[in-house]
């Protein structure tokens, strides 16, 4: 438990932090909170930005609502995710999404190739399953069967890179991730990042540093780092991933909304207090619950 002094430290450190990683509903999956009240706990906090994120609907027209009639300080942000309920790779719907202010585009999440595998094998429950049956998803993948990556990937990220958008290798193995970071940063696209490396991802210390000097910042999954239907990561582990990529080129994004689990503003101080208790200074649990995150995703723009 935290002291009330700490409470204290812990409020003035997520007032300004930003969770670029909101599983707010409606949603197939089962969530805890909707998109509403998501924002409304995060304005409450006096948290700077939030971004909402559904594998399997964009979130601009949402985003747009929320900031011209709820009146909060808190500026929501919005993103698309390239699974097949969008079409998997389609060009045109990434293009639509950017003129209507997506700031994030991933590349497949529950619809990757190597999610599907993984999940069905070593990470079995780890992954929210749909309320409803759903067609079943051919998994793709970023590259052909030499490595390269795929022709109407490569125009996903011209048009990413026209928008200076972001975009997120999704949940595709890391040695997909290579090619397609190389690829985007010979395409121009400026805003690299990866979130969670180390679960569906499969990359090793070694390759979070790699990654970070191609370029690419490291977003982690709050839920895998404390009390959750997602803890996997012991401190340890998340003392190792911080130093790999180094604390300016880390972030936290809650990916948390969903049931039973702590609502997104609870994980972001969960892990403040984590950090705080590892011995990181207020000032790198800020870089990595706010400062980083608002610069990567264009904020200070």
């Amino acid at each position: 438990m935290t002291t009330e002094i700490d409470q204290t430290r812990i409020d003035s450190l997520i007032k300004g932090a930003v969770d670029l990683h909101i599983h707010s509903g409606p949603s197939l999956h089962p969530r805890k909170i909707d998109h509403i009240e998501a924002l409304r706990a995060a304005d409450e906090a006096g948290m700077r930005a939030i971004l909402l994120k559904d594998h399997y609907y964009p979130t601009m027209p949402i985003a747009t609502l929320l900031n011209n009639n709820m009146g909060k300080s808190t500026k929501v942000l919005s993103a698309i995710v390239l699974n097949h309920p969008l079409g998997g790779f389609n060009p045109s719907a990434v293009d639509y999404a950017l003129k209507q202010g997506a700031r994030i585009v991933w590349m497949p999440t529950a619809h990757a190739e190597n999610h599907i595998i993984k999940t069905a094998k070593e990470l079995k429950g780890k992954f929210p399953e749909n309320t409803k049956k759903t067609v079943e998803a051919e998994g793709l993948r970023l590259v052909d069967g030499q490595g390269v990556v795929l022709d109407e990937v490569k125009a996903i990220l011209d048009l990413i890179a026209e928008a200076d958008a972001c975009v997120s290798a999704g949940h595709h193995h890391v040695d997909e991730a290579f090619p397609f970071y190389e690829e985007a940063k010979k395409r121009g696209v400026g805003r690299l990042f990866l979130n969670h490396p180390t679960y569906v991802n499969g990359a090793s210390m070694d390759q979070v540093s790699a990654l970070v000097a191609m370029g690419v910042m490291i977003e982690h999954s709050i839920c895998m780092f404390v009390p959750s239907t997602f803890y996997m990561f012991d401190e340890d582990h998340l003392k190792q991933v911080i130093a790999a990529a180094g604390v300016d080129n880390t972030f936290f994004g809650s990916d948390l909304g969903q049931n039973n689990n702590p609502t997104p503003v609870e994980g972001m101080r969960q892990i403040a207090a984590l950090l705080l208790k590892l011995g990181y200074s207020d000032i790198d649990v800020r870089k990595m619950t706010a400062d980083n995150a608002a610069r990567f995703v264009g904020l200070d723009a």
